[in-house]
This record gives structure tokens, sequence and C-alpha cells, in this order.
């Protein structure tokens, strides 16, 4: 095995890891399906990679079957414990296993779908999103399993349609009757390189487009120009209503808002420096105050988000007056924030702003509502140790900015989920050249398996 990179202490306890070589050409085959869901040509990779997950957890000696729901199956499985399963707690474990799009391939430095060790790192579309952290978790319950040493029942439930916002794996948690003592996904990242971060909080989301009409058609603007209503300036005019000021939304966009607690704010003024983060991201602060904000405002804070306008000609030269104009909106939900309040209450922000003479149209895109796990979860608790033992690096409590339907269904339920993974932010996800450390892949299904051990104490 190779050693774990930078400071990264690194013990082996939980299971004794195959070669290092045959862990990449297990992980190879994998890859090596371009299961990209964004496009209907590869709807039988998608399936394919299916069957490889599933075929992983009969391997193992569970069972696994492939659940037709929608146009992508699900694969759901159980690998039980080795003894005294009857009594053994329960764990959920959720990876996708479609992958996005991988162009523009000029960019790719080796085949995107060829897994390729160089200069210490893995390459390959879906090493870090989320095929190779899948693997991480399948690979660590078989060879547990193999040793008469998993002490928990293992549900699996992954789906291949999280690149394009499938709802799937959400709608099949809610009809599920059995549930889970705790779930784990890893489908995250470190907070900074062999700085390990438990996610404890996901935003919610609402996303709308919103359609303003002026007129019965376009109009010269010559002859009509200073006169007549322009659908472009009615759209700005109406979204502006729902923008920040100083950094914070309008108050009837904020209720439901849940203050971070006083420790948790603390903890990230240890962080990498927001304003540093806003800069590495080619990007500049909204307002003076953002940088010093960043967390508390990606983290805990609702956010509005325009993204994309069309209307007029933005690209001919072409002196009209559009009579149309239209945007794609979200918010991004926090806390205690619920769809339904925030809807409506969006929704009068924008009619009541909108100039006499526009009619607005809002249509609900998607939804999803934030969720929470007590940090002082057993479930967490448990998982915090079992990676400080194995990375002896104690994981950072953390947030994430982004909505990720499937934690918050689990948390309604109260399942606390164990968001967690071995991404960083020059893993180069949704990008050409798409890379993990090398040593990050026996480095995770020690985690994982670890991690099984310890939370065969709930």
């Amino acid at each position: 095995m190779k050693p774990a990179s930078g400071g990264l202490h690194y013990t082996p306890r939980a299971v004794e890891l195959p070669p290092f070589d045959l862990l990449v050409a297990e992980l190879a085959e994998l890859i090596a399906i371009p299961s990209v869901s964004a496009d209907p040509s590869h709807q039988a990779d998608v399936a394919a990679a299916a069957e490889w997950v599933a075929d992983r957890i009969r391997g193992a000696g569970g069972t696994a079957e492939m659940i037709p729901w929608g146009e992508r199956p699900l694969v759901v499985g159980e690998i039980r414990a080795s003894q005294g399963a009857e009594t053994a707690p329960t764990i959920l474990c959720y990876g996708h296993f479609d992958v996005q799009p991988p162009d523009p391939l000029e960019l790719w430095e080796s085949p995107p779908f060829d897994l390729v060790e160089r200069d210490g790192w893995l390459y390959a579309r879906g090493i870090a999103d989320d095929k190779g952290q899948l693997y991480m978790l399948l690979k660590a319950a078989e060879l547990l399993a193999a040793e008469g040493e998993l002490h928990v029942n293992l549900r699996f439930a992954c789906d291949g349609e999280e690149e394009i916002g499938g709802h799937s794996i959400v709608d099949w948690i809610a009809a599920d009757d059995r549930g889970a003592d705790a779930a784990i996904v890893f489908d995250s990242g470190m907070v900074e390189r062999d700085v390990p971060g438990f996610n404890i909080a996901v935003r919610g989301l609402c996303y709308f487009h919103v359609k303003v009409r002026t007129g019965t058609r376009d109009l010269h603007s010559g002859m009509y120009g200073g006169a007549s209503l322009n659908a472009m300036h009615a759209l700005m005019q109406t979204l502006s209503a729902a923008l920040p000021r100083g950094g914070r939304l309008p108050g009837a966009l904020r209720e439901g808002i849940v203050p971070p607690s006083d420790a948790e704010v603390a903890a990230w003024k240890t962080l990498p420096a927001g304003p540093a983060e806003i800069v590495a991201a080619g990007s500049h602060p909204a307002d003076p105050a953002a940088g010093d904000e960043f967390y508390l405002r990606t983290w805990a804070e609702p956010s509005v988000d325009v993204h994309g306008i069309q209307g007029g000609s933005p690209v001919l030269q072409k002196t009209v007056i559009a009579a149309e104009a239209e945007a794609n909106v979200s918010i991004r939900l926090v806390g205690d924030q619920d769809p339904a309040v925030i809807r409506p209450a969006f929704e009068s922000l924008l009619r009541d702003a909108a100039p006499a003479g526009a009619e607005v149209e809002i249509t609900m895109l998607s939804t999803a509502p934030p969720g929470h796990i007590p940090a002082d979860a057993p479930a967490v608790l448990l998982g915090l140790a079992a990676f400080e033992e194995v990375l002896g690096v104690r994981p950072l409590l953390i947030r994430s900015g982004g909505a990720i339907p499937l934690v918050s269904e689990l948390a309604s339920r109260g399942v606390a989920t164990i968001l967690t993974g071995f991404a960083l932010n020059e893993s180069n996800i949704h990008s050409p050249n798409e890379r993990i450390p090398t040593a990050y892949l026996p480095l995770g299904i020690e985690a994982a398996a670890t991690l099984y051990r310890h939370l065969a104490r709930l």
C-alpha cells in the first residue's frame, strides 16, 4: 500500500487490504463504464454500472436487486452482519454510479474513462464523484464480511441519476418502511488536504422559472424607447425585490432561519479564510463583508441567485424593446425554513415589485427542504472517533451549502447521516482531469471499515 500524503497519520487497524494494484484494477472496471446520466445515448451504460454495483454486493455475500424507478434503475441490496444479524445495528449506505459528461474531451490529459495514476493522483471521470467513493464503502464491506468481522447490517441504496437532480432515491427512502439506525454517504470532501470534515447540515432549495410579458410583440426602440414598457427592464425590476441587501435577504425570505451555535461559529474561524476561498474560486466578494462572512452566508444563511436571463437580442445587434423576458432563479434554504412558506413569500415579493402593465408568470421547477443532523448524535460521535483512529485527525464539523435531498429526507426521519468524503477542492469535480490523491483510495476503504466497526456500538 502506498503511504498517505502530507502529514496525515495512517495506521491500518480495521481490515487487511489487498494489494493496491488490485484495488485500482477493480475500481477501473466501474470507471470504464461511461454512465453519463445526462446523455440518453448512455442509458444502457447507466444500467451496466448499476449491475456492476449489484454484483459487488452479491459478491460480498449479500443480496441485491435492480429496481426500475423511472428511466434509470435503483440498486438496493443488503449484506447481513457476520453474527447476530437480528440484533445488530442497521446502517444505510448511499452512493451514485452515474457521472457528469466528460466534455470538453480535449482538456483531459488521459482518457476520462481510463483510471490512470499520475504524479500522486488517480485520474478519471467519477473517481471523486462518486464511483471512487462508493467503491470505498463497497470494498470495506466485502473485506469485513470475508473475514467474518462485519458486525452491522449494511443496506445499500444507490442511484444513477444524482448528476441530473433525480429524485428516485428520495422517493425510495420516503416509501421505505424498514429504516436504519444511521446512514453513511461518501460523496463529499476534505475541508482541505488531510483535514476531514463531517457535514451536519445541508441547505434546501426552491428553484423557479420567472417569465415577464409587457406587450404583444417586440417594438422598435427608436419609435417607442422611453415610452413603452420594456420586458427586460420589468424583469430586472421584478427580480430585484428578492435580491440581498448587505448580504441579507428580505425579511419575508428569512422566515425559519436557525442561527448557528457559538461553538460552530468559533470552529468556522479555524477554517481557510473566506476571502481567500472566494479568490481561489476565481471570483470576487459580493460586498465588503462577504469574505469575512463566507461560511455564515454559504452554510447558515439563505441566498437568492439568478442563474440565467433571456429576452430580446443578447448577441445580435438588434434595437428592439422586448415584449417578453424570462429567468431561472433559486433560493437556498437553511435551518427550519419550509419551502411551502418560502415559495408564496417569494412569489408575493416579485408580483408586488413588477411594474404596472407587466404580466408575471412564476413556475416552481424543483424543491428540497434543508436538513440538519445533531452534532451530538451517537452515530456522528462514533464516526468522529472512527475517522480519528484511522487518519489521526478528528474531522471538523462543517455544513454543506448545497442541497442534498437524500440527507434532508433521512434527517426528517430521525436517521443521522455521516456525510463525508475524500475529494479535495482541487479534485476537479465536474471538470476535466477529475482526480483524488492516490493514497486516499486505500485510506478511504480503511476509514469505511473502521466506521462500520465503530457503528456496531449503536
